[in-house]
């Protein structure tokens, strides 16, 4: 009789040989043995974007190269100057009666496509032909033809040329970019340091990055190679589809580590529609300064299933969420539909409806859910400041609040003039900070104005002191202050420690 233990064995061996091998063999399939036959349906249709700008020359001696600084006496000194002579054309001697020589032009290169080859358009990234006073695209054949600038937008860093000629042109289109995903195999084809077309591949590592470039970061990150020259350049997928284009790397050394970052075809297209019919970018505003939601901030506004959506920090006067009724203090979850799961989604979410369109907006206010609809305005080059009614001048003595750390008084003429505050600056100025404190570790300081305690507007210390008794007497372990600084109008959470916290 076989022993146990073998017995389970054998059970446990032919359980495992009787299960498909299905996601291995799926994996395999995935991964091409060459990507020869996709590059060479893809090449034609990737440019190379040679750009020239006029170059200031400097002073005194236009168009001079620099010569090395050499020790005082050294051979070398002597020598260097001699070699730049030499190498200056006839009459371009050194001193202040030197001709003046042509003003010299500067050259840059980068990557675009074609998507369009019967209109001649190409796209490119705003940074490869900004400041351009000329634009050269260079065909896969090497035939180079003068472009005309379409239309740029510098915060998704897209620009639209179009090119016209009687060669036939090879076009490739958008796929969807919300389809990738990370693992996904990847080609990006592009002009790095002004090779000429050149094919990388990698993965898909990342989606929905945020690099800080702008409002609306949304990047796919790869590992196939970018490097200087590739931006502009398309990223594809297996189906010879762009589902992005190469926009940043991120690198020490500004060469390829494997870290590339492409803006998502879906973002791409409707920049691209926009720019190709009208020349610029309309993008939906909802005239608000919002700020990320923190865990403390959602104790304080009681909003089930902790930090999400993005808390209005002010909405701005005239602006399409004031006159739907939105305020500060609110917190926007969904919008048009789409949930809003953080700050930095909002942006991106609004400039993707059209202006002019009503949209309907879920908040969170005083415990509970309500739907307000907007009427979408148009994203202006410069947002309006909101403005507030003046308060008026009241005498007043400095005021501690218990356990968080603060001194206030209410506003007079003497604290705008010592903190700089605006003459209709309403509510109560913070005089003193103690060390240590719950309000220093929330990096407030002497200026700073209180404007609102758990959204409620505040003109006095004994409002903000009423304010936080009621907190305190309701069990409330967060007070939430609405606070304008020299950075604007934000919103604090401050622990309230009882009323022998730390001293004021």
């Amino acid at each position: 009789m076989r022993c146990p233990t073998v017995r389970f064995a054998v059970l446990v061996l032919a359980a495992l040989l009787a299960v498909p091998a299905l996601a291995p063999v799926a994996l395999a399939q995935r991964a091409p043995e060459t990507f020869a036959p996709l590059a060479r349906q893809l090449l034609p249709a990737v440019v190379n974007i040679s750009t020239s700008q006029a170059v200031q020359a400097r002073p005194g001696r236009p168009d001079a190269p620099e010569v090395p600084q050499a020790p005082p006496g050294s051979p070398f000194e002597e020598f260097f100057r001699d070699f730049f002579n030499r190498n200056r054309p006839p009459g371009q001697g050194e001193g202040p009666q030197a001709p003046q020589r042509p003003q010299r032009r500067g050259q840059s290169l980068g990557s675009g496509f074609v998507i369009d080859a019967q209109e001649g358009i190409v796209v490119t990234n705003n940074h490869v032909i900004d400041g351009a006073d000329e634009i050269n695209v260079i065909l896969s054949d090497n035939t180079s033809i003068r472009a005309e600038l379409l239309g740029t937008d510098p915060r998704t860093d897209i620009a639209v040329l179009r090119i016209r000629t009687d060669r036939p042109l090879t076009a490739v289109s958008f796929g969807n970019s919300d389809e990738a995903q990370v693992g996904d195999w990847v080609v990006a084809i592009g002009n790095p340091f002004g090779l000429g077309g050149s094919v990388t591949a990698g993965i898909v590592s990342a989606r929905g990055r945020d690099i800080r470039q702008g409002l609306y970061d949304d990047f796919i990150q790869t590992d196939a190679a970018i490097n200087r020259g590739n931006s502009g350049g398309p990223l594809f997928n297996l189906a010879g589809q762009v589902i992005g284009i190469n926009t940043a790397i991120y690198s020490p050394s500004g060469g390829s580590i494997g870290i590339g970052f492409a803006i998502p075809s879906n973002l791409a297209q409707r920049i691209v529609a926009q720019l190709r019919d009208g020349g610029r970018v309309r993008r939906g505003w909802l005239g608000v300064n919002i700020q990320q939601v923190t865990d403390e901030i959602a104790e304080a506004l009681r909003l089930p299933g902790g930090a999400r959506g993005a808390l209005v920090a002010r909405a701005q006067e005239d602006g399409p969420a004031a006159k739907a009724g939105i305020r500060a203090g609110d917190v926007i979850l969904r919008f048009n539909g789409v949930d809003v799961r953080e700050m930095r989604n909002l942006p991106r979410i609004v400039a993707d409806n059209m202006v002019g369109v009503e949209v309907p907006v879920v908040i969170w206010r005083d415990g509970k859910e309500e739907t307000v609809t907007v009427t979408l305005g148009e994203l202006p080059t410069e947002q309006a400041q909101a403005g507030a009614a003046p308060a008026p001048a009241q005498p007043a003595q400095p005021v501690e609040l218990a356990g968080l750390g603060l001194r206030v008084m209410a506003i007079t003429d003497e604290l705008r003039q010592r903190f700089n505050l605006r003459a209709e600056q309403r509510g109560v100025v913070i005089v003193e900070v103690a060390p240590n404190s719950p309000a220093a570790e929330r990096e407030l300081r002497p200026g700073d104005v209180i404007v609102e305690v758990q959204q409620e507007r505040v003109g006095t210390p004994a409002e903000v002191q009423e304010r936080i008794a009621r907190l305190r007497q309701q069990n409330r372990g967060v007070a939430l202050f609405a606070v304008e600084g020299s950075g604007g109008q934000r919103f604090v959470p401050l622990r309230l420690r009882g009323e022998r916290g730390a001293p004021g």
